[in-house]
């Protein structure tokens, strides 16, 4: 059950791409750093309905039922992107998954925990 409508965009970010960034930025040139308080840092933004497409690559017989619930007007209030021009430009933040990397990493490690 997925308690969002199916076009609803939400920007997100894999946990390893958060990591990596947080280790950039201490790692970067501090003379090319513009910002001195914090930068944005985006990863991917996708709907529900381009998970399941995702996640029908891996597992085709995958199915999900929309019921839009009360976050549905919290995620309608949150912006659909994050700007990380600055990081981007400042020292060469670059996301490395996008939503078809994501899906099969996150897919390939829970088959690991799960033991198949």
């Amino acid at each position: 059950m997925c308690p969002l409508k199916p076009g609803t965009y939400l920007p997100m970010m894999y946990m390893e791409d958060a990591i990596n960034g947080t280790i950039q930025l201490m790692e970067a040139d501090s003379s090319k750093l513009t910002v001195r308080t914090s930068y944005n840092l985006s990863g991917i933004s996708f709907s529900p309905d381009e998970l399941v497409a995702e996640i029908k690559k891996v597992v085709p017989d995958f199915k999900v039922t929309y019921e839009p619930n009360h976050t549905q007007a919290i995620a309608d209030s949150w912006p659909k992107t994050i700007d990380d021009s600055t990081a981007r430009k400042d020292w060469g933040w670059q996301p490395k998954y996008d939503l078809a990397e994501m899906t099969k990493e996150m897919y390939d490690n829970l088959k690991k925990k799960l033991g198949e």
